[in-house]
């Protein structure tokens, strides 16, 4: 990469299935880029690929052709240990679904990463406590997944996305299974914490007023990009009132 700015380039990716003798092009030529503490939003309809797309980047899913650079190292090329390794020590998910472990607290859902990462057993204790702290969840920190509201599992999601300071956080659809007050919270606590430690945000919506937190915004389409809108983030306060910021 030229620009040490960036930290993401996606470079002519292209994901193609085969469903008998039809050739489903679910990605079809996407090139763009991402600089380093950017909110980018993928926005598309149902079907449009983003969310295929996101999962190229994340190299959760084989690219048919094309490649993704993260830091400057290309996602293609590594091995699945490889890979492996460079998911843990430089990315974070937060999922539609949680993703928690049903039968781990939520304070052992935050250390599930750390222990990965061979951190010691007192300071991961200590950093997914102090996290859970700031995403609200004092109260919460010994309890299960299903004893747990939908607003409050995604909490235990984003501070396990977020408890190992990743460089960059991937996001698919995190609010989808959220009400409308619950979203906007969520959206402001991603937000927030990915600001305070200058971290990267990739994020699928197929929601337009979710795009309007994002830096730069990229509209998919029938696995092509539609459009670029870059220095798009509005300011939301405006539309929410005034909101407290104590759990941010």
């Amino acid at each position: 990469m030229e620009d040490n700015n960036v930290i993401i380039e996606v470079r002519n990716a292209k994901k193609i299935y085969k469903m008998g003798q039809e050739r489903i092009k679910a990605v079809d030529g996407i090139s763009f880029t991402v600089k380093k503490g950017e909110f980018c939003c993928l926005l598309g309809t149902s079907g449009s690929g983003k969310s295929t797309l996101l999962n190229l980047m994340a190299g959760i899913e084989k690219l048919t052709d094309g490649d993704v650079f993260i830091k400057g190292q290309s996602i293609r090329k590594m091995s699945e240990n490889k890979l492996s390794r460079f998911r843990q020590d430089n990315l974070g998910f937060v999922f539609q679904s949680y993703n928690l472990l049903g039968s781990m607290t939520a304070l052992e859902n935050v250390e599930l990463p750390l222990v990965f990462k061979k951190v010691p057993a007192a300071k991961r204790r200590r950093m997914a406590r102090g996290i859970l702290k700031k995403v609200g969840l004092s109260e919460r920190m010994n309890h299960k997944p299903k004893e747990m509201s939908g607003g409050q599992q995604q909490r235990v999601g984003i501070a396990r996305a977020f408890v190992a300071r990743p460089e960059v956080v991937f996001a698919d659809e995190p609010t989808g299974n959220l009400d409308s007050k619950t979203t906007i919270e969520v959206m402001d606590l991603i937000k927030a914490m990915a600001a305070k430690n200058s971290q990267t945000i990739v994020m699928v919506t197929h929601d337009v007023s979710l795009a309007a937190y994002a830096d730069k915004i990229i509209r998919i389409k029938d696995g092509h990009i539609e459009s670029i809108e870059e220095n798009c983030r509005k300011d939301l306060t405006e539309q929410k009132g005034d909101q407290s910021d104590e759990d941010i």
